[in-house]
């Protein structure tokens, strides 16, 4: 099992979740972040401490939201390794919870 990152990350992109990773498994795009499925452990630190309450287990993935989990590996192949915390994106707070975000997500 692991986490996924899903849609409310878009053009947020808090890091928070990245500081308490204890095995670096978050990858990092220029708006939006996704765990590598072969490297999470399943500890389950990471889904409290996102702000944007957008990062779930597998098996707790909402139906709309399925579609990021071959995502999340997809673009962990690709994306380079944050292993630190930044400051999340200039307009975070005024995303933070809009619908529809995945067609500005940017790979």
């Amino acid at each position: 099992m692991t986490f996924v990152v899903t849609e409310n990350c878009i053009k947020c992109k808090y890091t928070d979740c990245v500081e308490v990773c204890p095995v670096d498994c978050f990858y990092e795009g220029p708006n939006f972040l996704v765990i590598h499925p072969d490297e999470c452990i399943d500890c389950a630190l990471c889904e409290p401490e996102c702000p944007a309450e957008a990062i779930f287990s597998e098996d707790e993935v909402p139906d709309d939201q399925q579609q990021f989990i071959p995502l999340n590996a997809e673009l962990a192949e690709k994306w380079p390794n944050i292993t630190e915390k930044k400051d999340p994106l200039p307009e975070a707070k005024e995303w933070d919870g809009k619908p529809d975000k995945m067609k500005y997500l940017e790979k």
